[in-house]
């Protein structure tokens, strides 16, 4: 049975104040929660610990980030086994924004990757394609590619711990999203590269990323090859973020 996984990446949105009156409120409003969804909240760093605190224990908890270097002197950056340590769960790895802001290349996700895994979290591992390359019918191209580099280095006993979200880079923070049958596509062409590699393709959770919300998430959801969702701005509101969770139906 695939992990059925539901992450909000909070980006660089938040405070105490939001911490305080948007965990609580997740929290209550997932319990109970019986379509075995895991739900996952990934604030910015430096409240991971409060959030930590007020989940109790009840959800997991993420970075953003993570540095292709265990320690060193590295200004600024976090490592994987300092997040572990910090009670993180997962770690997104490769999210479109930190490819287009930041320059982030296939080959140092590669390496963010091996980091996490190596530090014991679930690497949460962001592909997709932009609105030029998808018009020019290299959407599948492009994320083949991704997805080959970024899991280059996975052993054998580390596929458990990875985590692929589909996030096409012209739905994030658009408003568009792809159709329900458009995402299985591309979700089916990911476990197809998958399984190409060896991988145990039945076994490894895929999310959809991009402008997920309450009122498309069901039918997202009900896809064959989707199993979750990578929640942007919807994970900012107590009330959407659980509806999306709920949206969930029983599945293997």
């Amino acid at each position: 049975m695939r992990r059925k996984i539901v992450a909000g990446n909070w980006k660089m949105n938040g405070s105490k104040d939001l911490v305080n009156r948007l965990v609580g409120q997740v929290r209550s409003g997932l319990a109970p929660l019986d379509n075995g969804v895991e739900a996952v909240i990934i604030p910015p760093a430096l409240f991971v610990g409060d959030v930590i605190s007020e989940t109790g224990g009840e959800i997991a908890v993420g970075v953003q980030n993570i540095a292709c270097w265990d320690s060193g002197a590295y200004t600024g950056e976090i490592s994987a086994g300092m997040a572990k340590d910090s009670g993180c769960d997962y770690s997104l790895v490769g999210h479109s924004e930190r490819r287009q802001l930041f320059g982030e290349t296939d080959e140092q996700v590669s390496v963010k990757v091996a980091r996490a895994l190596a530090s014991g979290l679930d690497a949460v591992i962001c592909v997709g394609e932009t609105l030029e390359e998808r018009e020019a019918g290299k959407a599948e191209d492009v994320v083949s590619a991704q997805v080959r580099k970024a899991v280059s280095e996975v052993d054998g006993g580390q596929w458990q711990q990875v985590v692929i979200a589909y996030e096409p880079v012209w739905a994030i923070g658009t408003g568009k999203t792809a159709t329900a049958e458009d995402a299985q596509a591309m979700h089916a062409a990911i476990r197809a590269v998958l399984k190409s590699l060896g991988a145990p393709s039945e076994q490894i959770s895929l999310l959809y990323g991009g402008s997920v919300k309450a009122d498309n998430a069901a039918a997202l959801f009900a896809q064959p090859d989707i199993d979750g969702g990578l929640i942007g701005g919807a994970s900012l509101d107590a009330k959407e973020f659980v509806s999306i969770c709920r949206a969930m139906p029983g599945k293997s």
